[in-house]
């Protein structure tokens, strides 16, 4: 395997990648990515099992082959070359030898034979969507996902594909999050899908806000999604996500219509005092006027008082500061729409126009 390659060509894809791979692996092959080079093609692979990263570029290669090299040393050593140098790569001996101007290293490697590959996904449905609207969907939800979570099927985020919309939901029994968006499906089916945190967390930084399109493809046990010169690959949690639609509030009968900025830096400011474990913070709600509290174990406290749009009964309610300011900036929109029934009840925050993202908090008690 013979090469030379611009540092600026390699940098890129190989930036791609880095993402899934462990700083510790049971497995050492799994420190390492798959180098492959072909007549004209140059693909680099990196997995942690459970996500598969692949990204390929065109180049004009001398002599071809596979190996697999240290992920994170190839990174490293090209990030410190001077910008436009250019490298010459080369196997021999076990060794994949690296070249430009007057530096050179010596990697050891792996048989290519060792690396795990994702074989055929068996595609059961396949759609195309903007990458921009799939990015605002991941970005609305996924922070509502659970953490090492007991109940595994919370820790990833459901994609619900039907006719028309795409949907993505997640849950940590605390609170919920969904957004949607028309998407060119076809067919009468339904399904439903949950990609693992991990997985999630790699898609966000990949997916860029264009026009391009996202080609998504489901398995039986997989999602595979490509990118413009990317493959990502992640393995599903094998679970049965929760009846969300029972989650949401259909009693409420008091309604808020603020400015979303100013509700935002009205509860940012008051969380400064709130205890730092819990977090929590108490609305008070009156007739055109919403009063927020906060106090905390240092008696220190905090109070902010905000004209709004509310016409109803007067309600005492605590929530959790971050799932709240979480939502609102989930809402593209200027104003918001809170619902409400009572203290004890969760609360519903949407835009106060558009119905394409939906937020739902349950209350604590203070």
């Amino acid at each position: 395997m013979k090469f030379k390659i611009k540092r600026e060509t390699l940098l890129k894809p190989l930036q791609f990648v880095i993402g899934v791979v462990e700083r510790r692996q049971t497995l050492p092959v799994l420190s390492n990515l798959l180098l492959q080079a072909d007549t004209g093609r140059i693909s680099l692979t990196a997995t942690d099992l459970e996500v598969e990263l692949v990204a390929n570029f065109d180049l004009e290669v001398n002599d071809g082959g596979e190996i697999t090299i240290p992920a994170r040393k190839f990174l490293d050593i090209c990030r410190a070359l001077p910008e436009d140098s250019e490298l010459n790569v080369g196997f021999q001996k076990e060794r994949v030898q690296v070249r430009s101007g007057k530096s050179r290293f010596t990697l050891a490697t792996l048989p290519a034979a060792e690396f795990p590959l994702v074989e055929d996904i068996k595609v059961q449905k396949e759609f195309s969507i903007p990458q921009r609207a799939l990015k605002k969907l991941i970005e609305r939800t996924h922070f509502a996902m659970a953490q090492q979570d007991v109940r595994y099927y919370l820790n990833g985020l459901l994609f619900e594909i039907k006719a028309g919309q795409l949907r993505t939901v997640a849950t940590d029994g605390h609170r919920l999050a969904i957004s949607e968006v028309d998407a060119d499906i076809s067919g009468d089916d339904h399904h439903q899908v949950i990609v693992p945190r991990k997985g999630i967390q790699e898609l966000a930084r990949l997916l860029e806000d264009s026009d391009d399109m996202a080609l998504i493809q489901l398995g039986s046990n997989h999602i595979r999604i490509q990118l413009p010169e990317l493959r990502f690959t992640s393995k599903l949690i094998d679970g049965k996500f929760p009846d969300y639609n029972k989650v949401l509030p259909k009693a409420s009968n008091k309604f808020v219509n603020a400015e979303r900025e100013t509700l935002k830096q009205a509860l940012v400011r008051t969380s400064i005092l709130s205890n730092e474990k819990y977090r929590g913070v108490r609305l008070n709600l009156e007739e055109q006027r919403l009063s927020i509290q906060a106090h905390n174990p240092e008696q220190e406290e905090a109070e902010e008082e905000l004209e709004i749009d509310y016409q109803g009964d007067p309600i005492e309610i605590g929530f959790n500061v971050n799932y709240i300011l979480d939502a609102l900036n989930g809402i593209p929109e200027d104003k918001v729409t809170i619902s409400l029934s009572d203290s004890n009840s969760s609360c519903l925050i949407e835009p106060a126009e558009s119905k394409d993202c939906r937020y739902v908090v349950m209350p604590m008690r203070l």
